[in-house]
């Protein structure tokens, strides 16, 4: 995943050497990665990235103030008037970018972590809820994971069992028994190990070792999606009413 993320990179990178937020975001979508797994590597690799979708740093164009989009960010800001990066995003997809940045703009509102990191501990203190999911049988024996999609990831990059147990501080031994307790478990083959030097031996993950890590990856995404929405909406709605409350009755 590394070489290809460093690949798209610096295929997205502008003639200023900057990678602009809406080509990382496009790099994210199709690398089927995380926006801030980009600007970590996009860091690492010391390209800075420019232009916020939001408005925030860089010159991107306002439109038109819409009362409705404002009215919209003032129902998921928070009591100091600021807006998750993610939600406002989300948000654009009911309107567009251009819209949600002119409303936070010319509304006077803030934005706070940035999905890419670029200001991820921006004013204040995040709240959000984190969830661990994983596949069991009915004798609550562990079959799918987090771990377990880390070791297939790393088999896949390394192309090496080997490699992927020292990435992970774990005997060879260790990280062939995780891959057989998935393959009897699933009844399905997910590793192929062929003999022989240069790029025709080594190990390599099948098709369906692959749809699995996405599906599971998905899932994880979108149970933490929920989860979020969730504890906002239980712990952070009447808080925020409360605030805007007492800013009224001022």
């Amino acid at each position: 995943m590394s070489d290809d993320l460093d690949e798209m990179i610096e295929k997205y990178r502008g003639e200023d050497g900057k990678l602009t937020c809406a080509s990382a975001f496009k790099v994210a979508s199709k690398l089927k990665t995380t926006a801030m797994e980009v600007g970590t590597r996009a860091k690492e690799n010391e390209v800075r990235i420019s232009a916020c979708d939001l408005g925030q740093f860089g010159k991107q164009p306002l439109g038109v103030f819409k009362e409705e989009v404002f009215s919209d960010l003032e129902d998921i800001c928070d009591e100091q008037q600021r807006v998750y990066c993610k939600d406002a995003r989300e948000l654009a997809q009911k309107s567009n970018l251009k819209s949600v940045r002119t409303a936070i703009k010319e509304g006077g509102l803030d934005v706070k972590y940035c999905e890419l990191g670029c200001f991820s501990e921006k004013k204040g203190t995040r709240l959000y809820i984190k969830t661990k999911t994983w596949m069991e049988n009915q004798n609550a024996d562990l079959l799918f994971g987090k771990g377990k999609t880390e070791i297939l990831e790393y088999i896949n990059e390394f192309g090496s069992i080997a490699k992927a147990a020292e990435k992970l501080g774990m005997s060879y031994k260790k990280a062939w028994s995780h891959i057989q307790i998935l393959q009897n478990n699933l009844d399905d083959v997910l590793v192929e190990t062929h003999k022989g030097a240069g790029e025709q031996g080594g190990t390599t993950l099948t098709p369906m070792a692959h749809e699995y890590i996405a599906k599971y990856k998905q899932l994880q995404e979108e149970i933490e999606t929920f989860a979020n929405e969730r504890f906002h909406a239980l712990f952070l709605k009447d808080r925020k009413k409360k605030s805007k409350q007492r800013k009224t009755d001022g």
